[in-house]
């Protein structure tokens, strides 16, 4: 009974702490679609079709991010020469497969919306990014003086 309990708890604890990380992820995107909205000034037709376009791209871009990760977790100091040939290999197929993933993604905006607004887009983008770093970093540091 006790163990029964006892597993009953952490997976409440775990199912708790990923809700809470969930949230965190869902809070974070909803500023970054408010921010990008405002500063693309999209009207509402172009949101319309932004959107579905944008969040495409970030969960295929995700994805491609989450198996690069694995793919570097198999390199190793023991593997042999042909191993690391067909590695560089697939890595060079995984750039290119990155390097698509942009192009279409920005061939499918030009459909919807002008240049100029992709290429302010970009700087929306790394302006979000800098502002949730800055963020993070004085969080972290007011956390560590705690």
């Amino acid at each position: 009974m006790k163990k029964i309990i006892l597993m009953l708890c952490v997976v409440l604890t775990s199912w708790t702490t990923f809700s809470q990380h969930s949230e965190k992820r869902e809070k974070i995107k909803s500023l970054k679609v408010a921010f990008i909205t405002e500063r693309l000034e999209l009207t509402t037709t172009e949101a319309q079709k932004f959107w579905p376009i944008y969040n495409t791209y970030e969960s295929k871009k995700d994805e491609q991010r989450r198996m690069g990760y694995e793919k570097r977790k198999q390199i190793s100091e023991e593997m042999t020469e042909a191993q690391a040939r067909a590695m560089l290999k697939d890595f060079v197929a995984f750039e290119k497969e990155r390097e698509n993933l942009r192009s279409n993604f920005v061939e499918n905006l030009l459909k919807v919306m002008p240049a100029k607004k992709i290429i302010q887009l970009k700087l929306a983008e790394e302006e979000f990014n800098r502002k949730m770093l800055h963020e993070y970093k004085k969080r972290h540091d007011r956390n560590n003086k705690n």
